[in-house]
């Protein structure tokens, strides 16, 4: 097998004595797909851009060598690599609008990459980029020089990324979770595009990712990082078949969480029944509805005692509108029923006293708890609103049982602050809060995408132990089927606003009948 990179020894420090990488040791085959995977801080992506000397302000090589074409890279000057970069080793990021500049032309970007690394005309460049673009499927844009990157969805500005990325055919390609701001559908979108380019260039890649289903479709090997070190390596079936490390077999095994189905029928606690949500189009001097958005269109269904019903679909499906509108945050037509009564009859205080009963957790912990206070108030804030005659000690009584429900210790929790906290750390406070007011409904939006796949499984683990203690309903929206797959009872597949398809997850999973959910379950398997 020959190499195309080979990183011998590499340790990196931050700040010379905080060694974040730890004598990593990675071989990359050309033209295949070699992965690194691991969780948040394990340092795949630190190992990666060190190829390219691109680490952060504070970050520096202590040991190793970066072997390219029989030379170390890390022994060349900054125009040496600068004539690599993007040239013979490109990358692709993973949020692509932060990565293309607001205030240039996507022709423009792509065409400056290629005259930066190739004594060629403008015109002969503009020619190049068309071609380009109509090789990563953005014919339509290819026709329409000037269009930027705000005008584009995120599908399509990674499909930009793409054609930078390959404008100089370059020897290797480093690519950065370069799907996890995507739908499901758009991912399979890239990944696919990704897998075409590189058997017609010949390109290697360096594939990172904390997703394993991604990967299991895209890499021919794969190395496991945890900590800064390489825990294991092998090919992509050694590593998902016969395991060695217990972590890995941690994240294998997240790919396979099943839902364990309730037996018993219960009595529904929630009914909707011809729901519709319809945003107006307002145009002219005394804004006038001339037509309207339908986001939700004639949706029905229940929801049990006990029961988990996953919503899922791509942006754009309706998902958070539906939720919003259950929520009575925005107008809808149609009947919510929620314990008998009919959200949609009810007055604003009537609302308020039902809002006891349905609470929610919100995608980003960090974004949804204030970071200006203390967990004590973040989780009492619910009960101060409800019950603001409620005693010390009777508030002091219910913070210590909910924070122990989440697995959080009361006295090394309380008087903190939200940035003292993981990620996961963060959820569980969120989830607290929410718990605190003993509803009998929780709405999670999206309730682990912004978490690692260890630390998701370890959520949906708290929330599944949450529900059987506490008898809880749950409406769990997410686009990951991985995830939907381990905590939901019954699925809902919304398309356009649309129920395209409604039955148990089990039978979802086993003979999905539309050919959207047929997409959408093939991510994960």
């Amino acid at each position: 097998m020959e190499k195309i990179i080979s990183i011998n020894n590499l340790s990196v420090a931050f700040n010379r004595f905080n060694e974040v990488i730890k004598n990593v040791n990675i071989d990359v085959v050309k033209g295949k797909t070699t992965a690194i995977v691991g969780e948040s801080g394990s340092g795949k992506t630190l190992s990666a851009l060190s190829i390219l000397k691109l680490l952060p302000n504070g970050a520096n090589i202590k040991t190793g060598e970066i072997i390219y074409n029989k030379k170390n890279l890390l022994n060349l000057s900054q125009k040496e690599i600068q004539n690599i970069r993007g040239n013979k080793i490109s990358t692709i990021f993973q949020e692509p609008m932060t990565s293309l500049n607001p205030l240039h032309t996507i022709n423009k970007q792509i065409e400056e990459i290629i005259t930066t690394h190739n004594n060629i005309s403008k015109e002969e460049a503009k020619k190049r980029t068309v071609k380009l673009l109509n090789e990563v499927g953005l014919n339509d844009i290819s026709s329409r020089p000037k269009i930027y990157p705000y005008e584009l969805s995120g599908g399509q500005r990674q499909r930009v990324m793409i054609a930078m990325s390959i404008a100089n055919q370059p020897d290797l390609l480093i690519a950065d979770e370069p799907t996890t701001a995507l739908d499901v559908t758009i991912q399979l979108q890239i990944l696919e595009l990704l897998k075409n380019i590189q058997k017609k260039m010949g390109m290697s890649m360096i594939f990172i990712s904390h997703d394993l289903s991604v990967v299991k479709k895209l890499s021919d090997y794969i190395y496991v990082m945890k900590n800064g070190k390489i825990i294991e390596f092998g090919t992509k079936e050694k590593i998902f078949k016969n395991p060695a490390h217990e972590y890995t077999k941690e994240l294998v095994s997240t790919q396979n969480n099943i839902k364990e189905n309730i037996n018993q029928k219960s009595k529904s606690i929630i009914n909707i029944k011809d729901l519709n949500v319809w945003y107006p189009i307002k145009k002219g001097l005394f804004k006038r509805t001339i037509d309207y958005v339908k986001a939700i269109k004639n949706v029905s269904f229940n929801l049990d005692i006990g029961e988990t019903i996953g919503v899922v679909g791509e942006s754009g499906s309706g998902k958070t509108s539906l939720i919003l509108a259950i929520l009575k945050l925005i107008k809808s037509k149609g009947e919510i029923i929620i314990n008998n009564k009919n959200l949609n009859k009810l007055s604003k205080k009537e609302v308020l006293e039902l809002r006891k009963d349905i609470q929610v957790v919100f995608q980003d912990p960090f974004s949804s708890l204030s970071p200006r206070m203390n967990i004590e108030d973040i989780i009492s804030e619910g009960l101060m609103v409800h019950y603001p005659n409620i005693s010390f000690e009777e508030k002091k009584k219910k913070l210590k049982n909910i924070l122990e429900k989440v697995g959080l210790e009361y006295r090394s929790t309380i008087e903190k602050y939200p940035h003292e906290f993981s990620g996961g750390q963060r959820q569980r406070i969120a989830i607290a809060r929410a718990l605190i007011l003993e509803p009998k409904i929780l709405v999670l939006d999206e309730p682990t995408s912004a978490l690692d796949v260890t630390i998701q499984n370890q959520i949906i683990s708290l929330l599944n132990r949450l529900q059987k203690e506490l008898s809880l309903s749950y409406i769990f929206i997410s686009h990951d089927m991985r995830v939907i797959r381990a905590i939901a009872n019954k699925i809902i597949v919304l398309k356009e606003g649309v129920i395209v398809e409604e039955n148990l997850s089990k039978n979802i999973f086993s003979a999905p009948k539309s050919e959207y959910t047929k997409k959408l379950i093939s991510s994960v398997i």
